[in-house]
């Protein structure tokens, strides 16, 4: 099969060592193993800038959308209400699970490119006093727009409310420090920023707030709190795990240590993610999120022109290499370009050379 350079927001290029790791069989019961996981819990929350006195580190199998709803599922009680902010379709998906789960909740929907605003968050808090928690998605893959995650703790601390942040395509990418912003929730995943492979989503919990779950969850196979009672006696998991992925999810956080930590690989991130959107725009190929709002992680483009055809694009692109993304607006025709796995300078340059080509080519069509 061909190594194509994926430029997706994850799954996304590892590094040859990483797939590496993918090379032995484990054993979910070896003492070996069981050290892996929890090296990677210790490790998770040293990224976090959190104490393990104050948080702890779950992780959880399946795709990331399972370690959000393992959330979901247990963090918030019948008791509870959740409001959910919403400017994608990742947090439409949030809202999705609350409807399955069977939670009382409250959606706060703003346009793709437009950031939840403050005012009318506190109006919602104080005239609905049933709300307990907040949710929002940090870095919205659909359209690559940042959300303003200082913005939505300070909110949660001011009012009391329990904080959720998905951080999937944010986490390990950008600097979050946990313990100043007061979340009480951050989920990730192995396959984004940190550049693992698909397999297991973990969650950063407060332990005082992780504790008051127990017994809240729908799920017994999603359900937080019984997976970190379980995980946190000596590192087992409580059904079987991805092996590969956690050994080699724990090399990529050794290779996240050898770029420099996040500083260096958000700089890296940055970078590649300002060539693309120069270039690009050099080309007549706009971007869809304003550069004040734009993540370094992926980017939103607009269809140069109304006859662009997209799946000619694309196979071009791809037979050159490079796999990119469909668009997920409805409104408007649009595909995306991701910047983060092994991706460096040099993969940019030449991905917005093919883009050239292809656009001449077309001119001259």
């Amino acid at each position: 099969m061909p190594n194509y350079k994926l430029l997706t927001p994850g799954p996304l290029t590892t590094s040859h060592s990483v797939k590496e790791e993918m090379l032995c069989d484990r054993c979910t019961w070896d003492e070996d193993y069981k050290g892996i996981t929890q090296k990677i819990r210790t490790q998770l929350l040293e990224l976090a800038c959190v104490q393990e006195q104050d948080y702890t580190a779950v992780l959880m199998q399946g795709s990331g959308t399972f370690a959000v709803e393992s959330v979901m599922t247990s963090a918030i009680s019948d008791n509870d209400k959740v409001l959910i902010v919403t400017n994608g379709a990742y947090g439409e998906r949030i809202v999705k699970m609350a409807h399955c789960i069977g939670l009382n909740y409250r959606e706060y929907r703003v346009a793709y490119n437009a950031y939840p605003n403050e005012a009318e968050i506190k109006e919602m808090l104080e005239e609905d006093q049933a709300i307990t928690h907040l949710v929002m998605v940090h870095c919205e893959t659909t359209t690559g727009i940042l959300n303003p995650i200082e913005m939505i703790a300070r909110v949660a601390r001011e009012y009391s409310k329990t904080s959720i942040i998905d951080a999937m395509s944010s986490f390990g990418g950008m600097e979050i420090n946990i313990h100043e912003l007061g979340i009480d929730y951050l989920i990730s995943s192995a396959n984004k920023c940190i550049q693992g492979v698909p397999g297991f989503g973990f969650v950063i919990a407060k332990r005082d707030k992780l504790l008051a779950c127990e017994g809240n969850a729908r799920s017994l196979s999603l359900d937080l709190f019984d997976q970190w009672s379980e995980m946190n006696k000596d590192g087992k998991w409580r059904f079987t795990s991805p092996t590969h992925v956690v050994a080699a999810f724990s090399k990529a956080i050794d290779e996240l240590h050898a770029e420099g930590g996040i500083s260096e690989r958000y700089r890296r991130y940055q970078n590649n993610n300002q060539i693309l959107r120069d270039r690009l725009e050099r080309m007549g190929i706009h971007t869809y999120i304003t550069a004040e709002k734009q993540s370094p992680i992926i980017t939103t483009f607009l269809f140069p022109s109304e006859d662009f055809n997209f799946e000619d694009f694309y196979l071009y692109v791809k037979e050159r290499g490079f796999v990119l993304y469909p668009g997920k607006l409805t409104e408007v025709d649009t595909f995306r370009v991701g910047n983060i796995g092994e991706i460096y300078e040099e993969d940019i340059q030449t991905l917005c050379d093919i883009i050239e080509d292809y656009m001449e080519g077309c001119q001259h069509a």
